[in-house]
Formats: C-alpha cells, sequence, structure tokens
C-alpha cells in the first residue's frame, strides 16, 4: 500500500521549487511513517535546489521538522504510532567503530529508509538529507525519529532537527563552553544565533557576536550575546581582543565557513583556546595559514558537524529545557508559512531577513 501527499520538490538544478503529488510507501522493516506538522526552511535545501551538494534530482526537499509517527514497520521498537518525535540526519547505527567506541554522534554508518519515495509518473525522489519532509507526511529510518514532550509546538521543535541543533551544539558539545568562559561568535545567522543561545545556557561570561548586519546582532543580544561587534565598521580580531582584556576569546564559533572568518576566528582566540568551524564552506575553498602560529597558539581546532549532536540524548533534554523557559526556540521562528510559500522563503533567506521561516501543515 501506499498513499499520495503533497511536497515541494526541485525538480532540476536551479529551477524554482514546485508543489507536486507524490507517493509514500507504508513503512517496511525498521522504518515509519511521519505525519509532517512543521518544517524549518534551511539554507541546505536551498543549496540542494542549486545543485551545491549533488545532482541527483529531483529533490524533496526539508529535512527540519517535527511530527506524528503515523506507522511503524516491522521491528521497530523505539517509537509508535502517536509519538511526538523531531526528526534527525544522523540516525546512529550502533554498530561501526565510532560507535562501538562510545561515540555514537561521530557515527560512520548512518542510515534512512530504504524505500523510495516518487512522483506520482514513478520517478524517483531524493529526500534532502534522508528525509524530505517539505510534505504532508515523509518515510524515514526509524532511527531518525527521536520522541520528545509532545508539549512543545512542531515549529519551535522541529528546529532542532538541524540549525538550531548545529548551533547550540557547536557551542556545548564541540566547544566545550564552560561556565566563566569568553566566547566570539562569528556570522549570527540562523546557526549563529544557536551557538550565541548554547554559550549562554552553558554559563559563558562574555559572548561577543560579530556579523555585518545590524538586525542579525540585535537578534543575537537577545539571545544572549553580551556584545556585538558589526566587522563592516570595525576590525573582527581587534575588537575581539579588546573585550576580552587583550587576549582572545577562550572559544571562537566561525558561524559562515569561509576562510577570511576561519583566520578571523584562529587569531581571535586566546592561547590554547579553541576555534570550532560549524559554518559550511563551498568545496572550491582553500585555508592558508602559517603553520607555526598554529603550532605557536596550542588550543584545538575542530569541525562540528550537527553539533556534534546525539538526538536521543540532546533533543529530549532541549526540549525540556525549552518548556521550563531556559531555551527561546521561539524565538528563532521568524514566521509561520503554508507548503507553497518555500520559493519565497528562500528570496527572504537569501536577503537576510528572517532566521527561520517555518511550514506548518
Amino acid at each position: 500500500m501506499s498513499q499520495q501527499v503533497r511536497a515541494v520538490v526541485a525538480m532540476s538544478k536551479g529551477a524554482p521549487v514546485s508543489l507536486e503529488t507524490i507517493v509514500v510507501p507504508d513503512p517496511g522493516p525498521g522504518e515509519a511513517l511521519v505525519k509532517i506538522e512543521a518544517c524549518g526552511v534551511c539554507h541546505t535545501d536551498l543549496h540542494y535546489r542549486e545543485g551545491g551538494i549533488s545532482d541527483d534530482f529531483p529533490f524533496l526537499l526539508g529535512h527540519e521538522a517535527a511530527g506524528v509517527v503515523e506507522a511503524v514497520g516491522e521491528g521497530v521498537t523505539d517509537v509508535a504510532p502517536g509519538d511526538f518525535v523531531i526528526l534527525n540526519w544522523r540516525a546512529v547505527c550502533g554498530q561501526c567503530r565510532a560507535c562501538l567506541r562510545g561515540r555514537p554522534w561521530y557515527c560512520f554508518d548512518t542510515h534512512n529508509a530504504r524505500q523510495k519515495m516518487t512522483l506520482a509518473d514513478g520517478t524517483e525522489l531524493s529526500p534532502a538529507l534522508g528525509i524530505g519532509a517539505f510534505a504532508e507526511k515523509t518515510l524515514v529510518a526509524a532511527g531518525q525519529c527521536t520522541k520528545v514532550d509532545p508539549a512543545a509546538p512542531a515549529a519551535a521543535a522541529g528546529l532542532l532537527g538541524c540549525g538550531v541543533m548545529a548551533g547550540l551544539g557547536a557551542a556545548i558539545n564541540t566547544g566545550k563552553v564552560g561556565r566563566g568562559d569568553t566566547v566570539a561568535v562569528i556570522g549570527c545567522g540562523g546557526v549563529g544565533a544557536a551557538a550565541i543561545a548554547g554559550s549562554r545556557l552553558a554559563g559563558a561570561a562574555k559572548i561577543v557576536a560579530v556579523d555585518i548586519d545590524d538586525r542579525k546582532l540585535a537578534t543575537a543580544t537577545k539571545l544572549g550575546a553580551t556584545h556585538t561587534v558589526n566587522s563592516r565598521q570595525a576590525d573582527a580580531v581587534d575588537a575581539v581582543r579588546e573585550l576580552t582584556g587583550g587576549f582572545g576569546a577562550d572559544v571562537v564559533i566561525d558561524a559562515v565557513g569561509r576562510p577570511e572568518t576561519y583566520r578571523q576566528a584562529f587569531y581571535a582566540r586566546d592561547l590554547a583556546g579553541t576555534v570550532v568551524l560549524v559554518g559550511v564552506p563551498t568545496p572550491e575553498m582553500k585555508l592558508e595559514l602559517p603553520l607555526l602560529d598554529v603550532f605557536g597558539r596550542g588550543g584545538a581546532l575542530k569541525s562540528s558537524w550537527y553539533g556534534d549532536c546525539l538526538p536521543s540524548r540532546d533533543f529530549p533534554m532541549l526540549i525540556d529545557l525549552y518548556l521550563q523557559g531556559r531555551l527561546d526556540l521561539d524565538a528563532f521562528v521568524t514566521e509561520t508559512i503554508a507548503l507553497d510559500d518555500v520559493e519565497k522563503a528562500f528570496e527572504r533567506m537569501h536577503h537576510g531577513d528572517v532566521l527561520r521561516s517555518v511550514v506548518v501543515l
């Protein structure tokens, strides 16, 4: 059996997305069918539409989502029909060398649903990040579903499925920000803003937000930044050093992912400090640093992929903090939109007008 539902599809490279009827199979062994309630519009979806990730068109877009499990396949025990879940694109296998060493957040063999969703004519779809949640329903591996408290609204909860988790985790999991630390975050879009919120949650004493857009800096302040730097008007490295007693920050998070911002992060950190790269570079970008500086400054240069999160550990905990009023996920929801407004949301994203547009079904 299968169902026909509406979904947003990128049919070809660079073309506007379209609303299509797709066919979603009933779940097979290890799979779950999820009725989507909300899905954030992430920059990664735009990368898919532009062919920046692969050429495996057509793509079923959307991956930052929450919804309710409608059915499960054989052998699924972790979730059941009726569970409110956040979807994740890192369903750990439990068997690879990372998982067996007790580091499942590095899992090297994450998995997705085996069956393919299709267009009405049978053309197979490539779900973005193995999810494809700009749809009324989607089919995923059951391990991509993390059960959380249903008291949380889907529009806020779903953001943990990608961008907000990436930023929170860059600070808490990868950067190991601790009480009393100084932190600088370069780039204050959705991921950078979440890194600021995560740094405040972890007890950082001073959080410096760096961006070229005063609107984003204002939002960063609301989310916990103690100081802001507009790097169009001041040198970012000099400003961070001045705000940290001339030393530099204990942790500097690059949420942009460009060679010039990474160099700023490298030189804006204190000796033996940590640089965390969470912004995603493009394939052609190259980085050049004096090797003596890499050696002489000590510390750690880290990359953070999905905030080094373990969904089964992190999602329920963060939702609990949200429900306690200690983590403001609502602040990341700039607007809620319908399925057929995704293309317009890409435009608003491009102009920096939103932290997140969220499709609500």
